[in-house]
């Protein structure tokens, strides 16, 4: 082997050690830019983005940023299908009358807290609000021909003699007339026969049976029938064991539509 061969052999050697390492760092300054460039690219990015973010919050108003977050916030959600809040009949019936009945509803007494009342075509005729229910039998009195009511009252019948201006208050009422009925507290202690054997003759089933304390309901008619199918008397005991109130039984209701053209 020649002095030259191995000069030139140790020449490329050297060579090629030299230049690798410069390779290398070439790549690594480059792969160095590389990175900084991204740097600053998503530096400028997130820059744009507050920049953008500042100017639509400097002119959109805020009510409006916070609708269309809600409007997100919903996006999503399951719809709840709700129900429609039922209509209000009159009387608080549970379904309505036509317009050719009358609608009433009569709901006795119940404890001392809860007073009677009578309801005709929506209106309270013998309630607290009206300030015409009191202890005994309360009655009021309507036009059948004009729905309106002509007279309105209680007789206790725990004191005092009231029995004969019952009487005399129902053998008033005129022809056509509904007598709509009702007890608060006791009905009975000093009602006297005549007089329960004046409101039997008014169809009443329950008159007699009155006991004290017992709630009852009843509506009649004067000078004209009223329909077989709709609801006319109801009454419930006093009873110790079963009674809801102190003293008292669960107070009872009558409900119910009359034609307009029975007369």
């Amino acid at each position: 082997m020649s002095l030259k061969y191995i000069s030139s052999n140790m020449s490329c050697i050297m060579k090629g050690l030299v230049q690798r390492p410069m390779e290398m760092k070439v790549k690594e300054i480059m792969e160095r830019e590389i990175n900084l460039a991204k740097l600053a690219g998503l530096l400028l990015t997130i820059l744009g983005a507050w920049y953008l973010g500042y100017l639509f919050a400097a002119h959109v108003p805020e009510e409006t940023i916070i609708t269309s977050i809600s409007n997100l916030q919903d996006i999503g959600k399951k719809q709840v299908l709700r129900a429609p809040v039922p209509k209000r009949q009159k009387c608080d019936h549970w379904s309505p009358c036509s317009p050719e009945d009358y609608a009433y509803r009569i709901l006795s007494g119940g404890g001392k807290e809860k007073l009677a009342k009578i309801c005709f075509e929506d209106e309270l005729l013998i309630s607290e609000e009206k300030g015409n229910v009191g202890r005994g039998i309360n009655i009021a009195i309507v036009n059948y021909k004009t729905g309106k009511v002509t007279s309105a009252t209680f007789f206790d019948m725990w004191e005092g003699d009231h029995s004969g201006e019952m009487m005399t208050f129902i053998e008033n009422a005129p022809e056509g007339s509904l007598l709509l009925m009702v007890t608060h507290d006791d009905g009975s202690t000093r009602l006297k026969n005549d007089a329960k054997t004046l409101v039997e003759n008014l169809g009443s089933k329950e008159i007699w049976n009155l006991k004290f304390r017992s709630s009852w309901a009843f509506i009649a008619s004067k000078g004209f029938k009223l329909p077989d199918n709709i609801q006319k008397e109801k009454i419930n005991h006093s009873d110790k064991k079963k009674n809801r109130y102190s003293g008292w039984p669960a107070e009872i209701q009558i409900e119910g539509c009359i034609p307009r053209n029975l007369i």
